[in-house]
């Protein structure tokens, strides 16, 4: 029996089945250690072979070296497009890390295995939040469906321009911090003004120790305009979605 073999299909499928291994290891919600390594591979060997009719066309056959050499170009597309998306969506667990620490959480920090995350109850909370909010929304196929446009921009083998994908970290960094302050920055402003609130009333009244009711008192605001926030936050992981999608995108 003779089976023939298009090489050229199995080279191009290998070397993007490495972008989207690379991107689906650091890129959320996939990366979510919960999730086995056995079907984080499988679901990229299943989108690139979805992508082979578009990435096949143009292919030529490479030489042992050459293969080598863009593989591992692969590798660094997928991580810095992984890497991108990441810094999106980390603005959701930024917000929750300034909330425990101006609402005094932080002394039940602990670490989740799972999201690998060293946080306390709300920086937990808003990471797991927007997760689910990716995967039940079909959040998660917008971002799939950028990483498929890549290939039209980024062809197999071809590489990065440095310059442009270290702009779109320090974009996404700056962007990170700001939607983290824009989510966390009522409740932050409220906790501030309880704590001057406090010193006033110390001053006014030292015998009433006004500091040993902080932390109930901003324990108890938190919980009460976390909820506030927590609502806000299927729009907030909209708008994310967009961004990373254009980041994405915007790699050349």
């Amino acid at each position: 029996m003779n089976i023939p073999l298009d090489l050229n299909w199995i080279e191009a499928v290998m070397l993007a089945s490495v972008r989207m291994t690379a991107f689906v290891v650091i890129a959320p919600p996939f990366s979510y250690k919960a999730i086995p390594a056995r079907v984080k591979a499988m679901l990229a060997l299943g989108l690139a072979v979805a992508v082979s009719p578009r990435i096949t066309t143009d292919y030529v056959s490479l030489d042992t070296a050459g293969f080598v050499g863009a593989l591992i170009l692969e590798l660094l597309v997928g991580g810095a497009l992984g890497f991108l998306v990441l810094l999106v969506f980390s603005a959701v667990q930024s917000a929750g890390n300034l909330i425990d620490m101006f609402g005094g959480f932080q002394m039940a920090q602990g670490f989740d295995p799972g999201t690998q995350i060293n946080g306390a109850q709300f920086s937990r909370f808003f990471h797991m939040t927007a997760l689910a909010l990716l995967l039940s929304s079909g959040a998660y196929l917008l971002i799939i469906g950028g990483l498929t446009r890549t290939f039209d921009v980024i062809p197999l083998g071809g590489g990065l321009d440095l310059a442009h994908p270290a702009q779109l970290i320090v974009t996404g960094v700056s962007q990170m911090f700001l939607a983290a302050v824009q989510i966390a920055g009522p409740l932050i402003v409220v906790l501030f003004l309880a704590d001057a609130g406090l010193g006033l009333l110390t001053r006014v009244a030292p015998a009433l120790n006004a500091f040993a009711m902080g932390f109930p008192l901003k324990v108890m605001i938190t919980l009460t305009l976390g909820g506030l926030v927590f609502a806000a936050l299927p729009d907030v992981v909209a708008r994310l979605t967009d961004n990373a999608v254009g980041l994405i995108l915007g790699v050349r």
